[in-house]
């Protein structure tokens, strides 16, 4: 592993020119084919927001800033009594269930996540098609080049918060979406305007996580060989130095204290709640896993649950969302 971080350092001089802007150096980055992997791989902006991007600080409250400040942490718990809690799932009556689902999405994105932990909760079966992220011909149909598409019953469905808006009122027909005002809605905000910022500058923080990150999205996404290998180093060097951009972009010293504060603020938000749904999850809680789940099992994830108070929520979250309600296409 060392002589792989020697080797991505090194390279990287090629990968990164002097100003600091991406340089055509492999065959990858030629054409649009370097600015589709970074979109694939700087996860947040995998999302179709089409409002632009705010950044919403909510205030630590003292309990939290006290223990960041004394560097305690609540991580080391037993999750032995959660084991045995089982949270149902919400199954949906046949005659409201879509007939024909399709999710057109890269594996690593933590928007696609938000719309499956949606669809996995609500046990709507779903058809997924991996779009290559270079060349992105899985979409060529569509005039809108993101992802997450869904497709519904053959409607069109882009931008996550939207899909899942759309969704949710296609399923609960008197259920109306909680305005703007309401803590559900404030915290769906939160999620899309910062959390997500918070993912790339950690899972790329050091060449070592920055490979693990890689090696995942290749291993995940829809590459051909070659790509996949070029993809994995290129793609991890040039990503390694992308993230030290986004660390000033969203004003980030620490990376790993930004993630663990963002993890701290949800856990004060749930004030005692299993979900801050109350007793079951509601569309904020399934966006806030859905966007974690990506990287929870990445140094990053591992770090987070063990040094916040977050792991015992998601765990309950794991438990209440199931297993996936994939098909096969």
């Amino acid at each position: 592993m060392r002589r792989a971080q020697q080797l991505i350092l090194l390279n990287g001089r090629a990968a990164v020119s002097a100003g600091g802007s991406l340089a055509s150096s492999t065959p990858i980055h030629t054409n649009n084919n370097w600015y589709n992997l970074q979109q694939a791989a700087t996860l947040y902006s995998s999302s179709n927001r089409s409002d632009g991007s705010r950044s919403h600080w909510l205030p630590l409250s003292n309990s939290v800033a006290g223990r960041y400040g004394g560097g305690v942490f609540a991580g080391a718990v037993s999750f032995s009594v959660l084991a045995s809690d089982v949270y149902a799932k919400e199954p949906l009556p046949l005659d409201l269930r879509p007939k024909d689902v399709v999710l057109f999405q890269y594996e690593a994105c933590p928007f696609c996540n938000k719309v499956k932990a949606f669809l996995d909760y609500y046990d709507i079966p779903y058809k997924v098609v991996e779009v290559n992220p270079i060349s992105k011909k899985e979409i060529k149909w569509s005039e809108y080049k993101k992802v997450p598409i869904l497709t519904v019953d053959g409607e069109n469905l882009v931008d996550s918060s939207d899909i899942i808006n759309k969704m949710s009122q296609k399923i609960c027909p008197t259920h109306s979406i909680p305005d703007d005002g309401t803590e559900e809605s404030k915290w769906r905000r939160w999620v899309d305007d910062h959390l997500v910022h918070m993912l790339s500058p950690n899972i790329y923080r050091n060449p070592s996580e920055a490979l693990e990150s890689f090696d995942y999205i290749t291993s995940h996404g829809n590459f051909s060989f070659t790509e996949r290998v070029t993809a994995k180093y290129a793609g991890a060097v040039a990503m390694y130095f992308v993230s030290k951009k986004l660390k000033k972009k969203y004003n980030i010293v620490d990376e790993r204290a930004a993630l663990y504060e963002a993890a701290e603020i949800w856990v004060e938000a749930l004030n005692g709640r299993n979900f801050l749904g109350g007793s079951k999850p509601n569309l904020a809680d399934l966006a806030v896993f859905g966007v974690l789940r990506p990287i929870r099992y990445l140094r990053s994830g591992k770090d987070m649950v063990e040094h916040t108070r977050i792991g015992e929520w998601y765990t309950r979250m794991e438990s209440a969302v199931g297993e996936s309600s994939r098909i096969a296409a």
